[in-house]
């Protein structure tokens, strides 16, 4: 039993279902909590359940959940005592650790020195190999252009990986199979990383042919101890982003599952590192390279929780707070397997994985023995284009690893979402496949083996009335920026989006322009590049304009050949699903 309460009162920099877990584990504790919210999210489900919730203005990540000084003054208004940074935004920065701990505030997470020295994935690639745990082949700077990419590639080999060198989960990295792909690859790479992360240095590494992604969380406190609690497979992924994760790791040689997690607490230790942590590996033949190390929780850290009994969040608040670790490697058990399963709004549309952001017009959530659910979302809620697609986590626990199968195959059976499209299609493929089952799979499986040309979603309704989402602005008012509740509830029809909006097609979710020559956007999102001009000659298959959605980025590719006509669109315009941005004569 953790003493309570830890804190007076914290304050969530984050949203969506992270925030939720973290105000639940407080409340749980006797501690208070501070949602923050944008312009977007003043109904949002961290909202409506903490105790308080203030206005960062904003609709963008940028210009919301990455204001630094309004989460300052936030945390000046409120008298909160702690911040706890969920995971993406300020997470893994440690000026903003930095900028909590000068005002006498406790950050929750390991102190900006080891953020540092891990948050920089490339300071932590030497101080992995410091402390003996090898990394995989990559350089150790940051890169200035596409000519490095190209020299690695010429030394090590084709592919190469790009990666974001202050953040993870697969955001701002890209895989370069030529040297013709550098220059375009390390653009995308930056602008990725620069949204999500608000930094957009990169590095590269050698990129492994059938690797498994295998994980050790850690906790470590400040008296000294440091634990590891298992193993994680994290393999099941598509555009590098994890879609089902398990614990513990099937078939993982007891040996090599010890090894990980001693050389795993050997990294925690070797950068004075305290609170929760995950250290990520690569493991293939028989051998496992040190990857990562992500200074903060992890999106599936519930498979963790369910094999060994503990509450994350709760030690997290612990050790935050000055307690030692209540348990020590010996008492670490594992009972039985879990899985994780990343409901994600996106169109699996045969294995392109499209946004879908938009309201959610039905949620019905399974339930059942071993069945949990942490959703970000509920019913009437809306999934917006300017943020992560992560909708919410099925999480089931079983006493064997078939058992685990069996019943998250019978809970995405139950499950019901409507308004939206989702990756369940997806994830019922992937845990009805024999290669699953049996564990004959890696990072790469889900696009190189995983057959999903014939799985989507059905037609979402596209109408201007039928696609307008709800809003309910007049149910709260704000006072010198704090949200209070009033008893008056009145529907309100939706703002119109700003930016330009070009003609649309007549299916919102038509494909990149046909036999018409209109090239027309799948989905919702935001113009970042356009790779054409007036009179450009282009061949089917040629990339029109990069579009961003949910913070990821998509080609919106000719599909004849042709000279451009017409282009409707700029960088930085908003777009809607079945837009048309170019006319290909």
């Amino acid at each position: 039993m953790l003493p309570q309460p830890l804190f007076k009162k914290v304050l969530i920099a984050n949203r969506g279902e992270i925030a939720v877990r973290v105000i639940r584990a407080c409340q749980e504790l006797g501690i208070g909590t501070v949602a923050v919210y944008s312009e977007l999210d003043r109904e949002a489900l961290h909202v409506r359940l903490a105790d308080e919730a203030f206005a960062l203005g904003g609709q963008t990540a940028a210009e919301s959940y990455l204001n630094t000084d309004a989460i300052l003054s936030i945390i000046e208004t409120t008298g909160a005592d702690a911040v706890h940074p969920g995971y993406g935004f300020f997470s893994e920065n440690a000026d903003f650790a930095r900028a909590i701990t000068a005002r006498g505030v406790t950050f929750i997470g390991p102190p900006p020195e080891a953020i540092e020295v891990m948050g920089d994935k490339i300071s932590a690639r030497t101080a992995a190999e410091k402390v003996g745990v090898n990394s995989v082949p990559g350089v150790t700077e940051f890169l200035s252009g596409p000519k490095e990419i190209t020299a690695f590639g010429a030394e090590h080999g084709y592919p190469v990986a790009i990666k974001a060198a202050f953040g993870g989960g697969g955001r701002g990295m890209k895989v370069v199979s030529s040297a013709e792909e550098a220059a375009d690859s390390l653009e995308s790479a930056q602008r990725e990383a620069l949204a999500y992360f608000g930094r957009d240095e990169c590095y590269i590494e050698r990129y492994l042919v059938k690797p498994r992604h295998i994980e050790i969380q850690i906790m470590a406190d400040s008296h000294g101890n440091a634990i590891y609690l298992g193993q994680r497979d994290c393999s099941a992924q598509r555009r590098h982003q994890k879609l089902v994760e398990e614990a513990p790791a099937h078939g993982l040689p007891p040996e090599v599952a010890t090894a990980m997690g001693e050389a795993a607490v050997r990294v925690a230790v070797g950068c004075n590192y305290t609170n929760a942590g995950t250290v990520e590996f690569l493991y293939e033949d028989g051998q496992f390279h040190y990857l990562e190390m992500n200074t903060r929780l992890q999106v599936e850290h519930p498979v963790t929780e369910l094999v060994t009994g503990l509450d994350l969040v709760a030690l997290q608040l612990h050790i935050a707070a000055g307690g030692e670790l209540p348990l020590t490697q010996d008492d670490v058990h594992l009972t039985g397997h879990a899985i994780e399963i990343r409901i994600n709004a996106e169109d699996v549309a045969g294995g392109a994985f499209l946004p879908s952001p938009g309201p959610i017009t039905r949620l019905r959530v399974p339930s059942g023995y071993g069945v949990r659910w942490d959703g970000g979302y509920e019913e009437g809620d809306e999934v917006s284009q300017y943020y992560d697609n992560l909708v919410g986590k099925l999480i089931c626990h079983g006493a064997t690893r078939s058992e685990a199968i069996s019943r998250t195959i019978r809970a995405l059976k139950e499950f019901v979402v409507e308004g939206i499209a989702t990756t369940i299609p997806a994830d019922l493929a992937i845990l009805e496949h024999q290669d699953f089952r049996s564990g004959d799979y890696s990072t790469k499986w889900v696009e190189e083996v995983l057959d999903l040309d014939n799985i989507g979603s059905e037609p979402i309704a596209t109408s201007e009335d039928e696609a307008e989402p709800r809003v309910r602005r007049d149910s709260t008012v704000e006072v010198n920026g704090k949200r209070f509740a009033v008893s008056m509830w009145v529907p309100e029809s939706a703002a119109t989006t700003s930016g330009k909006k070009p003609k649309r097609r007549s299916s919102a979710r038509g494909g990149t322009g046909g036999g018409t020559g209109e090239v027309a956007v799948p989905m919702q999102g935001t113009i970042v590049k356009v790779e054409v001009e007036v009179g450009d000659a282009v061949e089917a298959g040629d990339t029109i304009v990069v579009l961003e959605a949910m913070k990821m980025e998509n080609n919106v590719n000719a599909e004849k050949s042709g000279t451009i006509a017409e282009v409707r669109v700029k960088a930085g315009d908003s777009v809607g699903g079945g837009d048309i941005v170019a006319i290909i004569n």
